[in-house]
């Protein structure tokens, strides 16, 4: 293909993708009340475990509406996922080696369930970060959330979790690029833990540490899930080339 049949190309995915994002905002719009009833929830249970008045605040005039329309938009970028998805594919993959076209594949069926597990991971212990951070106020006040702070506090946690259960995808992707070795991997394991539960416990303060041992546990799993998947990498690699000074030497 030409230059210009790649741009072509380029803008019938880009059209494509836009349509199914548009889609996916028009059913997010309709999703949006259900999807911010279980979002609250969390503010419900400081009512009960606190003993306190706990209520959303909307500041503004038009904050209710531009929390709803945010809310359809990240309700429709999940909904059209598989449509954009498969437009940046079908537009990246004619143009990608054999080899190239096996990682990227196994890359993304693995990175994908792994982020939307960590997603569900950063949900579950979600109502145990809210309770501990209000906590701080004195018994006897109220609290008060806006409710724009609240779905970006929401949302970054979830999303900061669903990364980290990615990271291992990463870690692979780099020592099947040459880059790491899988003894260098484990020989960074106590580091690496360290750094896991560092992480799990700031994203989650929970004073019972439960819920950073929720996520911590399956973490370091894959961790070592990454290190394995390394190992027999690297001793196939070592077997190819072993093989290839014997040919040699023949």
């Amino acid at each position: 293909m030409s230059l210009g049949q790649h741009l072509i190309e380029l803008r019938k995915r880009l059209y494509l993708a836009a349509a199914g994002l548009l889609v996916g905002a028009i059913a997010g719009w309709f999703l949006s009340d259900f999807v911010w009833d279980q979002l609250r929830e969390p503010i419900y249970a400081i009512i009960n475990a606190q003993h306190r008045n706990a209520q959303i605040n909307y500041p503004d005039i038009t904050s209710a509406f531009d929390l709803k329309l945010k809310i359809s938009l990240y309700v429709g970028l999940i909904v059209s996922s598989p449509v954009w998805l498969y437009q940046v594919f079908a537009f990246l993959v004619p143009g990608l080696t054999r080899t190239e076209k096996k990682y990227t594949f196994g890359f993304i069926f693995t990175a994908i369930p792994l982020f939307l597990a960590g997603c569900a991971a950063g949900w579950i212990v979600l109502p145990h970060v809210v309770e501990l951070m209000t906590s701080f106020a004195p018994t006897e006040d109220s609290a008060f959330i806006n409710a724009q702070g609240y779905f970006d506090f929401v949302l970054k946690l979830v999303v900061a979790i669903g990364i980290a259960f990615v990271l291992p995808v990463f870690i692979v992707l780099l020592n099947f690029a040459g880059v790491i070795s899988a003894a260098s991997i484990i020989k960074s394991w106590r580091i690496a833990i360290l750094v896991i539960v560092l992480f799990t416990a700031i994203a989650t303060p929970a004073a019972d540490v439960v819920s950073m041992f929720l996520l911590a546990i399956p973490m370091v799993m894959l961790y070592f899930a990454a290190y394995g998947i390394a190992w027999l990498h690297d001793r196939r690699a070592a077997k190819k080339v072993l093989a290839f000074e014997k040919e040699l030497a023949l």
